[in-house]
């Protein structure tokens, strides 16, 4: 299995910025398709995005134009950019990829508004 954490959440005001990093154990090339997950207490967990090994990348319409997914597979590393944080964007954000079967502790990202 390989293992994801997550890191860069934090508290910021609306109409901030945000970059998160999810580190894995072993080669992103490999895995291929990465995605971003977003999870508020009480709710399911949300896809956010994803990023394909050639780097095309797809969003959740509501971040769309605001996020941007990148990923640097040399430093086995995926990115989420978070731009013009709204106070829906809220929650605990995870990486993960397609069969995976744990996930990792996330991070937490608030915004106030």
């Amino acid at each position: 299995q390989v293992q994801l954490v997550e890191s860069g959440g934090g508290l910021v005001q609306a109409g901030g910025s945000l970059r998160l990093s999810c580190a894995a154990s072993r080669s992103i090339f490999g895995i291929g398709t990465m995605d971003w997950y977003r999870q508020v207490p009480g709710k399911q967990r949300e896809w956010v995005a994803n990023i394909l090994r050639n780097g095309i990348t797809t969003y959740l319409a509501s971040v769309r134009g605001r996020f941007t997914i990148s990923r640097d597979n040399a430093k086995n590393t995926v990115y989420l950019q978070m731009n013009s944080l709204k106070s829906e964007d809220t929650g605990t954000y995870y990486c993960n990829y397609p069969g995976a079967t744990i996930w990792g502790q996330g991070t937490q990202v608030t915004v106030s508004s």
